[in-house]
């Protein structure tokens, strides 16, 4: 299962191998390579999830964090997004540590990054229980046990201090105990041995310290201002709760956790506030040291000069040496980068006609090749995966305007200003009919999902279907009063849309040949027409620089719609052709402002912009799988596009 990032949306669980949401239309991995399982958990500051590195061959686990922005005002959210960077600053170098979740990446809100305006970070996911989890399934912690957990903690904190951060938040729930690799457990005789094993200091056991979401940077300055009370309030020193905290607030909340552990007793239980002192030692079950119990008492003192103020201090009085476990690791950066590129729609390929506009542009249905129809009269075929021309047709007397394939690849179809249509055999390139009957260029032409339809539109402002596998004119339908710029049939081959010149759709019903509904709303000419998958969909572009997505209630009859459902706007100039991918999840359109845009047909939601050509953009396609984009370009190049 996948699960969708957008917190916006209603339906967010997707198979395993899905690319984008089938709900919302958002890219399901975090930056093309962080895909999220499951909700762990939700808060007001944002979600946590599991997630799997798919850039990694082992596809290792990790956590997913999510700020939310949704419901704060602008000065609320412009913090909470300063503290979540810093979290990400602070994890980027401590998480050097080896007992410290390495951080994987962070994404500013960009729906570059398929990030809908939620920062996020990525780190490691730690295997393992937490000490919380331990204490509740096999009780209370023995001395040599919590000697472990300090023992395995404090040079920890002494690295995080030494780089001026703050934990704020150290429970037995961010403490969680890695086991050992199983090689090491295998000479024991059960999982309950093997499991008391390691929670009890056994060799190849190891403790992590986790989210550093509370964690703070100190200065001297922050140090003298009082600030926000953040941590589980039950480990907190006073000082940290009246918004001060220091590096002996961490040993603080440290010993509280020793002593939840020796005694299985809530914190609050365990201190008197009519005297101001702990009485833990009440509660043992078990004989602890005096040695033990004078650390612990003085690790949560409540006033901070009168206890440790270093996690060396504590490690001496343990009789450890001052260098124990000491680790040397870059100064903390006030700056994180990305420690990989961050994928998007990137150009694999360009093919370059020397001297000639490609006007039109079609994948074959096993993607495989493509087909370019050009203003030097010629089609070119191209092996776009092992980046070859296949073949050059020549026979049109000027222009070529549009092609196409059939379903099967049989048939490949094109339109031209000499009137006519051209059919060729899609594997040997030979000329197998050519179909006369228009008086004017033939703009465009679309063939039906089954096979047996071939549609032609226009400049003498009619429309022509043909019987193709007949090679027959069927009929001819008139109604608009401008070149008929663009067809396209419904998947179910019973309706027709046409585009005019004259600013008008028209719906044709392909059963009975009749005009079933105009709808207008553009302000200019329309230049490109596509229906989804269902056919319940029906997008249009115009030179109007618009794209409108039209619903169709197509029950017993068919009702046209007043208004579009969606009007898309962003193109500097006239939109020039739209595709829809087979998904239905992804719309492509290309424009004469030279940009190929991608956009989720349900929201309308802009998803990228593609910039790399130098003049208008004639025409966009998509492969059958959706993993492919094609477009073409009155400077005189194909571009292939794959998303790395």
């Amino acid at each position: 299962m996948t699960y969708c990032l957008n917190p916006k949306c209603q339906n967010p669980q997707n198979p395993n191998q899905a690319r984008f949401c089938a709900y919302c239309g958002h890219r399901l991995r975090l930056g093309g390579r962080f895909r999220a399982l499951r909700l762990i958990s939700i808060g007001g500051m944002g979600r946590t999830f599991l997630g799997v590195d798919e850039a990694d061959d082992s596809k290792t686990k990790c956590i997913i964090k999510q700020l939310s922005l949704q419901n704060q005002d602008t000065n609320n959210a412009q913090k909470a997004a300063e503290s979540f960077r810093q979290e990400a600053t602070r994890l980027q170098v401590l998480g050097q540590h080896p007992q410290i979740p390495e951080l994987l990446a962070y994404f500013e809100a960009d729906h570059q990054l398929g990030i809908p305006g939620e920062p996020a970070l990525v780190h490691k996911y730690i295997e393992g229980e937490s000490l919380a989890t331990e204490l509740e399934t096999e009780g209370t912690f023995r001395e040599n046990q919590v000697r472990q957990v300090l023992i395995e903690l404090l040079p920890v904190l002494r690295f995080i201090h030494s780089h001026q951060v703050i934990h704020r938040d150290i429970n037995p729930h961010n403490i969680i105990r890695r086991p050992p690799p199983e090689s090491s457990l295998s000479k024991l005789p059960t999982r309950k041995t093997r499991k008391r094993f390691y929670s009890w200091g056994g060799r190849g056991s190891e403790l992590f310290l986790v989210d550093f979401s509370a964690a703070k940077l100190t200065t001297k300055t922050v140090l003298a201002r009082t600030g926000t009370m953040i941590g589980s309030a039950a480990y907190t020193a006073s000082e940290q709760l009246m918004g001060k905290a220091i590096a002996t607030s961490d040993l603080y909340s440290l010993g509280v956790t020793c002593i939840h552990l020796l005694t299985n007793v809530h914190p609050f239980d365990m201190f008197n506030s009519l005297e101001g002192k702990w009485v833990w030692v009440d509660y043992l079950r078990q004989p602890v040291s005096e040695q033990l119990i004078r650390i612990l008492n003085k690790m949560v003192e409540n006033l901070p000069d009168q206890r440790y103020q270093s996690a060396i201090q504590v490690l001496a009085a343990l009789g450890l040496p001052e260098d124990f476990a000491a680790i040397p690791v870059t100064s903390l950066s006030t700056t994180v980068t990305p420690k990989f590129d961050t994928p998007t729609w990137k150009c694999v390929h360009t093919f370059s006609e020397e001297s000639s506009g490609i006007n039109s542009i079609a994948f074959s249905p096993n993607g495989q090749t493509i087909v370019s129809g050009s203003t030097d009269k010629t089609i070119t075929i191209f092996n776009w995966q092992a980046k070859t021309v296949v073949a050059k047709l020549s026979g049109h007397l000027n222009v070529i305007e549009a092609v196409g394939f059939s379903p099967d690849g049989e048939i490949i179809a094109s339109s031209s200003w000499d009137h006519t249509i051209k059919l060729w055999h899609g594997y040997t390139g030979n000329l197998i009919h050519t179909l006369c009957g228009h008086s004017a260029w033939v703009k465009c032409l679309a063939i039906s999902h089954n096979g047996q339809l071939i549609a032609s539109g226009s400049a003498d402002q009619t429309i022509k279907l043909w019987m193709l596998k007949k090679a027959s004119l069927q009929t001819t339908l008139f109604g608009h009063l401008g070149t008929v710029n663009t067809v396209a049939i419904s998947k179910d081959g019973q309706l027709l849309a046409s585009g005019s010149a004259d600013k008008t759709i028209k719906l044709w019903n392909l059963v009975t040949g009749k005009l079933a509904a105009t709808i207008t709303g553009h302000s200019a000419s329309v230049e490109s027409l596509t229906f989804s998958p269902s056919g319940q969909i029906l997008i249009s572009g115009s030179a109007d620089k618009t794209i409108k997505i039209w619903l169709l209630k197509r029950d017993r009859y068919l009702q046209i719609p007043k208004k579009p459902l969606l009007t898309l706007t962003g193109h500097g100039n006239a939109v020039k052709s739209i595709a829809i991918s087979p998904q239905g999840n992804t719309l492509i359109s290309g424009s004469a402002d030279k940009t190929v845009k991608i956009w989720h047909p349900g929201s309308g939601e802009l998803l990228y912009t593609l910039t790399d050509h130098l003049s208008a953009v004639t025409t966009v396609a998509i492969s059958h799988d959706g993993a492919t984009i094609a477009s073409s370009s009155q400077d005189n190049t194909i571009k292939i596009w794959q998303f790395e």
